[in-house]
């Protein structure tokens, strides 16, 4: 499915309408510029809140330097 779009001056004109019209619909809408894409309006669902915690991380050392041959213990 291919989303639909709008130019900038225009989403600026009807801003309000536009969100309205996203939270109601569902549907994302691809907001341009010059006629190349520039942001993507999508509607926050319920739920999406939840998935977003799940995915948080912590590094917890160095991720730059190499690991040691014996870090990767049968994978090496």
């Amino acid at each position: 499915m291919i989303d639909k779009s709008i130019p900038a001056g225009e989403f600026k004109a009807k801003c309000l309408g536009l969100l309205d019209d996203v939270n109601r619909t569902g549907e994302p809408l691809v907001i341009t510029k010059h006629g190349k894409p520039i942001a993507r309006l999508i509607p926050i669902r319920p739920g999406v809140e939840e998935v977003r915690k799940t995915l948080r991380f912590e590094i917890a050392s160095d991720i730059v330097e190499p690991l040691d041959a014996e870090d990767w213990g049968d994978l090496a």
